[in-house]
């Protein structure tokens, strides 16, 4: 059976967090009340995700948004009638085309069922998508924590998440995606949770890069 984080769950989870972690109840105290981040599951989401490997979110999100003033509705089958000149302009670099074509592809051949993904459990969710080139683990985590929403994953390779841990835990230099493990072992079985309490610190401090 999974679980499926709601906006109450979240919250109580938080105090959770909070009551028996004070470097994450400073978080609050600094910064307030993390906000419940979650997308919508679905091919644009991905699509989305693709884009914001290894740019700033900003960047990201303005390509994606050039896609959407082309396309007007992101399906798979309107992304692949997309030619290589028009997806360069919106700002895919080639990789990202190609990638984003073997997701749209996929879909449409019946390899991935976006819609059966809340069926899965974790590991089953990770292994359907990163099965497919150009989604490795931290788009999958990414996804199962803000689009299905699961309690428990730690997408321990993501940059913004390394650079709180550094600063909560006044570490000296970031801390690799596996160095990040032996402090999210301390939050389970909601960290989750806690990389939203983490991204809160860490996009609440002036001149982070979104």
């Amino acid at each position: 059976m999974t679980v499926e984080l709601t906006e109450s769950m979240f919250y109580q989870a938080v105090d959770e967090l909070v009551a028996g972690n004070p470097d994450l109840a400073q978080i609050v105290t600094d910064h307030g009340p993390p906000p419940f981040y979650v997308r919508d599951p679905g091919f644009p989401t991905l699509v989305l995700m693709i884009l914001e490997q290894q740019v700033s979110l900003a960047s990201a999100r303005a390509a994606f948004d050039k896609l959407l003033a082309v396309v007007g509705e992101l399906t798979p089958a309107s992304l692949l009638a997309q030619d290589d000149e028009t997806l360069r302009g919106a700002g895919f670099s080639r990789q990202k085309t190609r990638y984003s074509r073997i997701l749209a592809q996929a879909i449409l051949d019946g390899e991935l069922d976006l819609a059966l993904l809340h069926e899965l459990d974790d590991q089953g969710v990770h292994d359907a998508l990163t099965a497919l080139t150009g989604i490795g683990p931290w788009t999958a985590q990414v996804y199962l924590l803000m689009c299905l929403r699961r309690p428990d994953i730690w997408p321990g390779g993501d940059l913004a998440l390394q650079a709180a841990i550094q600063t909560v835990k006044g570490l000296d230099k970031r801390p690799t995606a596996v160095e990040t493990l032996p402090f999210a072992e301390a939050w389970r079985p909601w960290r989750a949770v806690a990389a939203r309490l983490l991204w809160h610190d860490y996009l609440s401090k002036p001149g982070s890069a979104a």
